[in-house]
């Protein structure tokens, strides 16, 4: 009986492995010193708020945009919505304390710099993702190779 074989990438792949989960033992051996409840407790809070809450609320917005793109015959241009709303989502994700003003006092204590703007930088880049989709949506019909219009010819029996 052969064993399957495993790919094994080059050497530089294994290296780079190897050197990416060294990173991340550190990181997490770094990150749980202090304050390994707390932090168990937010990855676990954060895996339940987004599995309970998230995931059905975005799912049932991705339904609406696909019933309504797919409704009138252009599934095709779903992607041109799905893309800037997820980048602008996990932006939204990542700066969510300062785009909300949750935390102006820490973050100027921390950086000296004012947390004012960010709400508005936000919905500008926002405004940009799903203006620059819109425009290569626009474009679509002038990047895509033009199919060539002749028939083909009858199949020979």
């Amino acid at each position: 009986m052969r064993r399957p074989r495993i790919p094994l990438g080059s050497p530089f792949q294994l290296l780079l492995l190897t050197a990416s989960f060294a990173l991340a033992a550190y990181a997490g051996v770094r990150l749980l010193a202090d304050d390994w409840f707390g932090v168990a407790l937010w990855f676990v809070g954060a895996a339940l708020i987004h599995d309970l809450v998230l995931l059905p609320l975005y799912a049932v917005a991705d339904r609406a945009v696909v019933r309504g793109l797919g409704a009138a015959g252009h599934r095709d241009r779903v992607m041109y919505v799905r893309v800037p709303a997820a980048l602008s989502g996990l932006l939204l994700l990542v700066w969510f304390p300062l785009i909300g003003g949750r935390v102006d006092r820490r973050y100027r204590l921390g950086t000296g710099l004012s947390p004012d703007g960010f709400l508005a930088r936000w919905l500008l880049i926002t405004a940009v993702l799903f203006a620059g989709s819109a425009l290569l949506l626009g474009l679509r019909p002038w990047l895509r190779p033009r199919r060539a219009t002749k028939e083909r010819p009858p199949a020979d029996h």
